[in-house]
């Protein structure tokens, strides 16, 4: 189901994000480094702070140590951010994370548990940059069909991480009930606390108040539903999984929230509305060019 979300990344991702990389590298290996840096360090402190068992532990070290998730391009859209800033740290991270989750986890997490970082990162090959590389191969080969696809790609996406996560935590319902609310306090602490930061830090290195907010929630939302796969097939306890499988929903709630507050008001020299429309650009030949909101 992650691979199906991940392709579906892959299948919309455009060459002008690669642009604007190039564009603005300041904004991207900020927004990169607030990621790997801000969110594990939370996760890890939250952790302690909160005295969690080792399983839970774990697996909230574990989802802080993963890439922004792809919801975060459509939050940042509803909040009148920069999307081509937030796709293109979503792209970034997300190839980056082959490196650093399985790298981070094991420094942070390997004094609980036996962390197997090889492994880690042949499974975020194989999960993560594999089905997305061949998204970018349908969009050179099949444009056609990946402009059919591609205006169903955020529901496949959504549908599929909701039933990774809603079976995790149907599995595991008598743990979650008897952790209560120490686990959903830990989990909705590291997600504010890196909304908070990530703007905060932003603000800090005087970035305007579109990528600010950009910022935010680039390093507040997480690719939980890979660390749910993580988990899964990394550590023994399955209750490895369920912190990964709780941010899922505690990132969409507050980042949505904070999304529609941001909404009412627009940073300066934004314009005053829009309508959610999705224009595709098509040349002479009938390949797909581009996209944009309206």
């Amino acid at each position: 189901a992650l691979a199906v979300t991940m392709l579906g990344m892959g299948l919309t991702i455009r060459a002008s994000d690669f642009a604007a990389v190039a564009q603005t590298p300041s904004k991207v290996v900020a927004g990169a480094a607030l990621q790997y840096t801000i969110m594990p360090m939370l996760g890890y402190a939250v952790g302690k702070l909160l005295a969690l068992p080792t399983p839970f532990a774990v697996g909230l070290i574990l989802v802080s140590c993963c890439p922004g998730g792809t919801a975060s391009n459509v939050v940042t859209y509803i909040a009148r951010a920069n999307v081509a800033l937030s796709v293109a740290l979503t792209t970034i991270s997300t190839a980056a994370a082959v490196v650093f989750t399985p790298a981070l986890t094991a420094q942070l997490a390997g004094a609980l548990v036996a962390v197997d970082a090889p492994a880690m990162l042949l499974s975020t090959l194989q999960v993560v940059l594999a089905p997305t590389a061949a998204g970018l191969a349908l969009q050179r080969f099949a444009p056609r069909a990946v402009a059919v696809a591609t205006p169903f790609s955020p529901l496949v996406a959504v549908v599929c991480v909701a039933l990774i996560c809603a079976s995790i935590i149907g599995q595991n319902q008598a743990a979650i009930l008897t952790a209560g609310g120490s686990l959903l306090a830990a989990v909705c602490l590291l997600h504010t606390a890196g909304f908070a930061l990530g703007y905060a830090t932003s603000r800090l290195l005087g970035f305007d108040e579109a990528t600010r907010r950009t910022m935010s929630i680039e390093v507040g939302m997480q690719n939980s539903a890979l660390g749910v796969v993580l988990a899964k097939a990394h550590f023994s306890n399955p209750l490895t999984a369920v912190p990964c499988a709780i941010s899922a929903t505690m990132h969409s709630v507050i980042g949505s929230g904070l999304a529609g507050l941001w909404r009412a008001s627009p940073p300066p020299g934004a314009s005053a509305g829009t309508s959610g429309t999705v224009v595709y650009r098509f040349d002479d030949d009938g390949n797909m060019i581009g996209a944009c909101p309206l």
